[in-house]
């Protein structure tokens, strides 16, 4: 039996951080989340700095995951089902820089992963001839979010139910 040495981790930001870390939340496998700020130019920003837009930082979540329960594949087919990756820099009613669609990989074959399941989407013609926009970028320096972004949907009761079968 092979021994477990802890969670992997992976970086997505897709729109708001609270309901990119509450779809994450309800994957089996997926151990703990963390909203917050990355991909940006200011230590330790505060999410007034975030949304001005001169910061550069993504709202992102940070996914910490069992790959023996749940692959880093699986998780970005879950992000490309949670949001409009043809968008630049805004979901919904979101907009800004802050709310770009971005994988922030953690080592090269999360990268190859990235870039081999964002062409896929890309060819399967799912949006038309609109080029999916999500940056690939490396993982940098993570600023976790202000306590009350954590957990917001469990916290406010607001409840989260996008759950698409494939997750159960």
């Amino acid at each position: 039996m092979e021994e477990y040495h802890g969670p992997e981790q992976a970086t997505f930001a897709a729109g708001c951080f609270w309901g990119v870390e509450a779809a994450f939340r309800q994957v089996k496998g997926v151990v703990a989340t963390e909203a917050g700020y990355t991909g940006g130019t200011v230590s330790n920003p505060t999410y007034q700095q975030v949304c001005s837009g001169k910061t550069g930082h993504a709202e992102a979540v940070r996914v910490f995951f069992d790959p023996k329960v749940v692959t880093y594949d699986q998780l970005l087919d879950i992000f490309w089902g949670i949001h409009d990756p043809t968008q630049v820099n805004r979901q919904g009613p979101d907009i800004g820089t802050s709310y770009r669609s971005a994988i922030f990989y953690h080592s090269p074959a999360q990268k190859a992963a990235a870039e081999a399941s964002r062409d896929r989407l890309q060819r399967s013609g799912r949006f038309g001839r609109v080029p999916v926009a999500t940056e690939i970028a490396p993982a940098a320096e993570f600023w976790k979010a202000e306590e009350y972004h954590q957990q917001y949907f469990e916290k406010c009761g607001c409840g989260y139910s996008a759950t698409p079968k494939y997750w159960e």
